[in-house]
């Protein structure tokens, strides 16, 4: 665990997977309460937090997942193996309050799943 802690007023994990080279990978995840800290080995499996309440982009909590490597933002999705990737690629949702952009109620659907556009 290589981060646990509040970033901008959410809770963000931030995990260094062993072994994926010169820099490292590194996995991060918000919102979330850290049930691990900072320095702690974790294990493939093992729980490292709980997704926290108040995204305000969705009726229901929601996880935010990212991968980087030093600086360069990559494809989450790389690290699932392909029979789990049906839905498409990973995209990002427009920024809210900016000129043209969706709104939030625009992307969520009746069942509270978020819709891309």
């Amino acid at each position: 665990m290589s981060f646990a802690g509040p970033v901008a007023g959410r809770g963000v994990l931030v995990i260094e997977v062993s072994g994926t080279g010169s820099p490292p990978l590194r996995t991060t995840y918000e919102p979330v309460r850290a049930t691990v800290a900072k320095g702690e080995r974790v294990a493939a499996g093992q729980v490292v937090g709980v997704v926290a309440p108040g995204s305000f982009h969705c009726r229901s909590g929601c996880l935010h997942w990212g991968l980087r490597r030093a600086d360069r933002y990559l494809d989450p999705l790389s690290l699932l193996p392909p029979s789990m990737l049906r839905g498409g690629p990973s995209r990002l949702l427009p920024v809210f309050g900016v000129r043209g952009a969706p709104t939030v109620s625009a992307l969520a659907s009746p069942a509270g799943d978020t819709r891309l556009p």
